[in-house]
């Protein structure tokens, strides 16, 4: 069979190297999300089923079926805009939000739209709101060293240099610096880990005009503008160019099943999916596809873990959690940043965006998300004309 044959020991390793380096450079976000969203321990153990297995069955069913290295990953910036935003609303409301944002997926995957959706929102504006959603959250990583400075600025210092001489790992490795330093300290208590298996836990949605617009719209624009775009270019980097309406589509249609059990939002991996498109998971191209396949395995593997790693994480120390969520968003904060700066024109109106945004402002129980993204493009529309 020619999809045994080309495997290799090369395309297991990086399949392997994905996952371990999706899990530990966010999953923390994934925890903080759900409790933020009142999610009990079962809960938060259901939403790393559904999306483990969500995205082992993208990977899997993507990957085989056109001969490419297609990665998928939960949306890092939807996880993050979900702490500042779910608390205001009932667990209902919040999984309502993930249909709502999966069916727009669906929609505008299988509508042929998604390049027309991305060009009717200016990416300045788009950076510019997923800086704001973002920024409480990387500040967060100083916050917490006016109660502890040790713990965070080891793993500070520790990610810095690995910026420099191993930028792929350096979330990995200031994970590592703390895990040490805390476990030498005694703040880890593995011993009271429970090892089981996740199961689903079903969560009936509901729906509010307010969760619509603070919520679901918010997720789908910062999923697509920020995570699917970079997943794209990264794929296009590595030289795969995949027929995009049917994979955001069929991404959309495993989010919309996945949803009701914590599957917030899907999309393109950008980071992790040039370790199994690049010439490290295989010199030849055509054979790189196996390595996003066994990412597929290993996700589902690690998502019917749930239950051990929700349990595993709860014995780390809370700033260590915090640290390691703040320092994997650097990049993606300092990124936005620049495309939301970049073009004179639009600077000013990109900034308002992230300024609104950021201050967590709220009109009719709509989130600064929302009203961050109209500023701005009321501010656009405003701007003076350059010839």
């Amino acid at each position: 069979m020619k999809l045994l044959k080309d495997f290799s020991l090369s395309t297991v390793l990086a399949g392997a190297v994905t996952v371990l380096v999706g899990f530990t450079t966010s999953i923390a976000l994934v925890f903080q999300a759900a409790y933020a969203s009142g999610a009990s321990a079962a809960q938060a153990a259901s939403w790393i089923w559904a999306l483990g297995l969500a995205m082992g069955v993208t990977c899997v069913g993507l990957s085989w079926r056109f001969h490419m290295p297609v990665v998928t990953a939960w949306s890092t910036a939807g996880a993050a805009m979900l702490i500042s935003t779910a608390p205001a609303y009932t667990m209902g409301e919040v999984v309502g939000a993930f249909l709502v944002s999966s069916l727009l997926t669906v929609l505008s995957g299988f509508g042929g739209v998604f390049q027309r959706f991305m060009h009717r929102v200016p990416l300045p504006l788009a950076a510019g709101m997923l800086a704001g959603v973002l920024m409480r959250i990387g500040i967060d990583v100083f916050v917490v060293m006016t109660q502890e400075w040790q713990l965070p600025m080891l793993m500070l210092l520790v990610y810095l240099l690995a910026c420099r001489w191993l930028p792929r790992y350096s979330v990995l490795l200031a994970l590592f610096a703390g895990l040490a330093f805390s476990a030498w300290g005694g703040q880890v208590h593995l011993a009271d880990v429970d090892w089981q298996w996740a199961y689903p836990v079903w969560v009936n949605p509901s729906w509010s005009v307010a969760s619509v617009f603070s919520m679901a719209l918010p997720l789908f624009v910062i999923t697509m503008a920020s995570q699917n775009i970079p997943g794209v270019a990264s794929m296009h980097a590595n030289g795969f160019k995949p027929p995009l309406s049917p994979v955001i589509g069929w991404i959309g249609v495993t989010n919309l099943l996945f949803a009701p059990f914590g599957a917030f939002a899907l999309n393109l991996a950008a980071i992790t999916a040039s370790i199994c498109a690049g010439p490290q998971a295989h010199h030849q191209p055509s054979k790189r596809y196996t390595a996003a396949i066994s990412a597929g395995v290993f996700y589902a593997l690690a998502g019917l873990a749930g239950a051990s790693v929700v349990s595993l994480f709860a014995a780390f120390p809370k700033s260590l959690v915090i640290v390691v969520a703040g320092l994997s968003l650097f990049g993606t904060i300092s990124n936005a940043m620049a495309v939301a700066m970049g073009d004179p024109v639009s600077r000013q109106a990109a900034f308002i965006t992230f300024a609104v945004t950021a201050s967590g402002l709220t009109f009719w129980g709509v989130g600064s998300a929302f009203w961050g993204l109209v500023a701005g493009a009321v501010a656009l529309l405003l701007a003076p004309k350059v010839d």
